[in-house]
């Protein structure tokens, strides 16, 4: 649990800083990402649980990423990640979860993030701010990516990329879970929330 309130304490600096940088009031970044301003309050005094949409939505609208409201200070030149020291930010019904494991950093930063859904889960994503691009490779299982409205199989040992500016659904649609890795490639200067 102390690594739960220790990610809440980040994301809630990182999310005022963003918005204070932006310019806006609680009332408009609470209007353009479809947040109540309620939720926004709690969330940048570290309370609430927000989930995975919710963070989607205001790092698009403060035109930064989802792990640079999540993440701490640099730690240095090389960075390890152990998948099970990451908080999942979205968990599924049947058990399913994604973890943001890490984003690089430069002109064209990218998250890396973890999935696993089992069957006939499915994470349903608003679109993305223009730029963004989406590559997932299937590890095990089988996936089905729906791309404004089109279903596209993605087997085990195949990888699919698309534009991430359209609404878009990953769902677990064979027996077994599906594993995945999925990189987001960013616009140049949506890495950087501090």
């Amino acid at each position: 649990m102390a690594e739960a309130a220790t990610a809440l304490r980040t994301v809630a600096h990182n999310v005022k800083a963003a918005r204070t940088r932006a310019g806006l009031s609680l009332e408009e970044l609470g209007r353009r990402a479809q947040v109540s301003k309620g939720a926004l309050v709690a969330l940048e005094k570290a309370q609430g649980n927000p989930n995975l949409a919710t963070l989607v939505r205001l790092a698009d609208t403060l035109g930064i990423s989802v792990s640079a409201l999540m993440q701490g200070p640099p730690e240095g030149r090389v960075r390890i990640v152990a998948a099970d020291t990451v908080i999942p930010l979205w968990t599924g019904e049947r058990g399913g979860e994604a973890r943001l494991m890490l984003t690089t950093s430069g002109p064209a930063p990218a998250e890396i993030w973890r999935w696993r859904l089992e069957p006939g889960e499915e994470y349903s994503s608003q679109a993305h701010q223009a730029g963004v691009v989406e590559t997932i490779t299937v590890i095990s299982g089988r996936m089905t990516l729906v791309v404004d409205g089109a279903e596209h199989i993605v087997e085990a040992g195949r990888t699919a990329t698309f534009n991430g500016d359209a609404s878009h659904a990953y769902r677990g649609s064979g027996t077994e879970a599906c594993n995945m890795i999925m990189t987001v490639h960013l616009p140049p200067g949506a890495a950087s929330a501090t």
